[in-house]
């Protein structure tokens, strides 16, 4: 139950009879209406902006309506007192029966509690992870794994019908250069004297750039599945040689996507994620959807033969201007039209992307939702013109752009180089501190923020470490029953007997101050949703806690708020159930993350 969708309800059906009754026009928008907690929680718990919205369009002054209003608001069940401050916000203030009803509603929905049906089971596509499939993720994945991960359990906690895809870039050259890598490690597995010098001399590129150690098992499993048939003997000299690339390039490129692939998988298992969907950019390019796509959009005008004006910032003479096939991507709000294929006629990043995009509306997904890194926000412009230009306007891209993460140790910043193969990998950080903390810590900032993540810090036992400060919350309200069974032994404490507990005495502000924010959190699940903001999330769930906390202190200071009243069992049975309450959202909330609540602390 959102109470505030509840009241906004009622303040829709007041304008309804009082445009009825002539006494305001008929065709009103009443779209951008709102009943919301208002910021200052003085002017007490519900705020509207009715009467401010409708005074342009009803020719009216804005606090003429509000008087009008209040009468009718005055009316209805709940509403202890209505307020019409300044020009005409209208603030109203509920009887603490309201809030009490909604604390009952939370514990008899358990864990369900602020799930909904309000994405009406529309389709979203949530994709991320999409890392080049050429060795284990890294720290610098982390975020926007756990970010796209629990975006997408707050999309289907809200009602939306989600689909979680990871995009696999394996047609680029940087899975060549992994393939030689491979094949490197292949022939040491034979037993040659192949160094990385030595192979770099045969590499087209001169270069070997993946050299971690990784690949020495997949080296291994070529050689235990091919023998040498991928190699040759030097008839002078008897030693293995690489064999000619376009016989065994094709073979090693699938393998060791396939071994990589196999160990991304197990590395967001172990942080708790599961994707639904893998789609390979070189399927689609093989299958033909990347002609298909562009043909799409050449059917609809917007491609062209062009030649593009010089990047700025370049002087003309290293400017080389040649007709190319162009996507019309500045009618679509980017800032210039986009090349389609490179000088030697293959495909552009792009134009795989634009068939992948076009994949997913095809298969029922106007809504699209990509996380990428900092370094991809130069592209997003022309990505989320391309979805307008074939959706003709029915599909939408959301980019949520993560910004880096610093690894420290300490306050020190910790190093990585994944070519080097001296990079600190997800598993290792799972590892280290586990699934919960990497989970949670990610998002106790907003995405497009920079943060650090302390190794030491993250796993310390304060109220500076976030996930252990509710993750205390959670123990204490379970310490609590504990405490009072000890008292009351004989009484029922089950959640079937806590939902019919009378609690009419919680009325002290500290009480019902824990329950108003209880009462939120429907809203706060929706709000989050709409904005595709998880950490939204995490802030609540420390905003909670720090109030439980709180709570708890002030019985430790005040005997009479103690939660546990040994001689009063109405009293504790009453607590008990704004405990539950607490207890209920923590567990929606940390379910929404993938995380277990804890019963106490170790």
């Amino acid at each position: 139950m959102n109470i505030f969708s509840t009241y906004r309800d009622h303040i829709e059906a007041i304008i309804e009879k009082l445009v009825e009754a002539g006494s305001l026009p008929r065709g009103l928008d009443t779209a951008r209406l709102t009943a919301e907690p208002p910021r200052d929680p003085s002017h007490g718990d519900i705020s509207t902006n009715a009467a401010m919205l409708l005074a342009k369009p009803a020719g009216m002054k804005p606090r003429d309506i509000a008087e009008m209003m209040a009468a009718g608001l005055r009316e209805v069940e709940g509403v202890s007192e209505v307020e019409i401050a300044g020009p005409g916000f209208i603030n109203l203030r509920l009887g603490d029966a309201v809030w009490h009803d909604c604390l009952k509603v939370a514990i008899g929905q358990g864990a369900a509690y602020g799930a909904s049906d309000h994405g009406a089971g529309a389709k979203v596509n949530v994709e991320y992870v999409s890392a080049n499939p050429t060795g284990p993720l890294h720290i610098g994945h982390a975020r926007g794994t756990v970010f796209g991960d629990v975006l997408a359990a707050l999309l289907d906690k809200a009602g939306y019908d989600v689909a979680k895809e990871f995009y696999i870039n394996d047609a680029g050259s940087q899975v060549d250069s992994l393939a030689w890598a491979a094949y490197w490690r292949y022939l040491q597995a034979l037993g040659a004297d192949v160094t990385e010098e030595t192979i770099s001399v045969l590499i087209p590129s001169g270069t070997l750039e993946y050299r971690g150690e990784y690949l020495i098992p997949v080296g291994k499993a070529l050689a235990e599945k091919y023998g040498e048939s991928l190699a040759c003997r030097n008839e002078a000299t008897g030693e293995l040689e690489g064999e000619a690339i376009s016989e065994w390039l094709p073979v090693v490129r699938k393998f060791a996507i396939d071994a990589m692939m196999d160990l991304i998988r197990e590395d967001l298992a172990a942080l708790g994620v599961h994707q639904d969907v893998f789609t390979s950019e070189r399927k689609l390019i093989e299958d033909g959807m990347v002609e298909a796509g562009l043909k799409t959009l050449e059917d609809m005008g917007h491609i062209y033969t062009g030649v593009l004006e010089p990047p700025k910032g370049k002087a003309p003479e290293d400017w080389e201007p040649r007709p190319q096939t162009l996507f019309r991507a500045t009618d679509f709000g980017d800032d210039v039209d986009r090349p389609l294929k490179k000088s030697d006629g293959s495909w552009t990043y792009f134009a795989s992307d634009i068939a992948n995009h076009l994949d997913k509306f095809r298969r029922g997904f106007a809504e699209m939702i990509d996380v990428w890194g900092a370094d991809h926000a130069g592209y997003v412009k022309r990505m989320q013109a391309a979805v307008k230009a074939f959706s003709a306007g029915e599909g939408a891209l959301d980019v949520k752009i993560c910004q880096i993460v610093r690894l420290m140790d300490k306050g020190e910043p910790m190093k990585m180089s994944k070519r080097a193969g001296t990079f600190v990998t997800l598993r290792a950080l799972v590892d280290e501190v586990g699934p919960e903390v990497v989970r949670f810590h990610m998002l106790t900032r907003k995405n497009d923020a920079q943060m650090d993540f302390d190794l030491t810090a993250v796993t310390e036992k304060t109220r500076d470490n976030p996930i252990f400060y509710v993750q205390y919350a959670s123990a204490r309200c379970h310490s609590s029953r504990r405490q009072a069974r000890k008292y009351f032994p004989n009484h029922d404490m089950s959640l079937q007997t806590l939902v019919a507990t009378p609690i009419s005495c919680l009325t002290d502000e500290s009480e019902l101050g824990l329950i108003k924010i209880i009462a939120g959190w429907p809203r706060l699940v929706e709000a989050a949703a709409d904005a595709h903001e998880p950490h939204r999330i995490a802030y609540y769930l420390y905003e909670l806690a720090a109030l439980l906390h709180a709570f708890w202190d002030k019985g430790s200071k005040d005997s009479s708020l103690r939660i546990v009243q040994g001689d009063d069992e109405k009293l504790t049975m009453a607590r008990l159930v704004l405990v539950q309450g607490v207890q209920t959202v923590i567990d929606s909330g940390l379910g929404i993350f993938g995380i277990e609540p804890v019963e106490e602390m170790r």
